[in-house]
């Protein structure tokens, strides 16, 4: 029999090197967040409310596949069950792919 115990390691959300990519997170994040809000809007001062309720309706799904793409791409498969904030999935997809710093030798 086998009695070792088996550990889960979760990574914590990386920390960004540099003050651009923190603002890129932020960015990105506040998009994530609030984008279908803003397009909205938009749409309601250019238009009818009727329409800019259907492109709230639509950016919010367009929106949650965006944020679902970052998060699959991004953060690993053993923390995929734990909820994110736009910005911590943000700062993963940043960290992984953009701001890519090497470890110290």
């Amino acid at each position: 029999m086998n009695n070792e115990h088996l550990t889960f390691h979760i990574d914590p959300t990386p920390t960004l090197p540099t003050r651009r990519c923190r603002l890129y997170a932020r960015l990105i994040g506040y998009v994530l967040s609030y984008g279908y809000y803003l397009i909205a809007v938009l749409v309601w001062w250019k238009s009818d409310w009727f329409i800019a309720i259907g492109s709230l309706l639509l950016g919010f799904i367009i929106f949650g596949i965006i944020r679902s793409k970052l998060r699959n791409d991004s953060i690993p498969l053993s923390q995929r069950e734990t909820p994110y904030t736009d910005y911590a999935i943000a700062t993963w997809y940043l960290s992984r792919n953009y701001c890519i710093t090497l470890p110290k030798e």
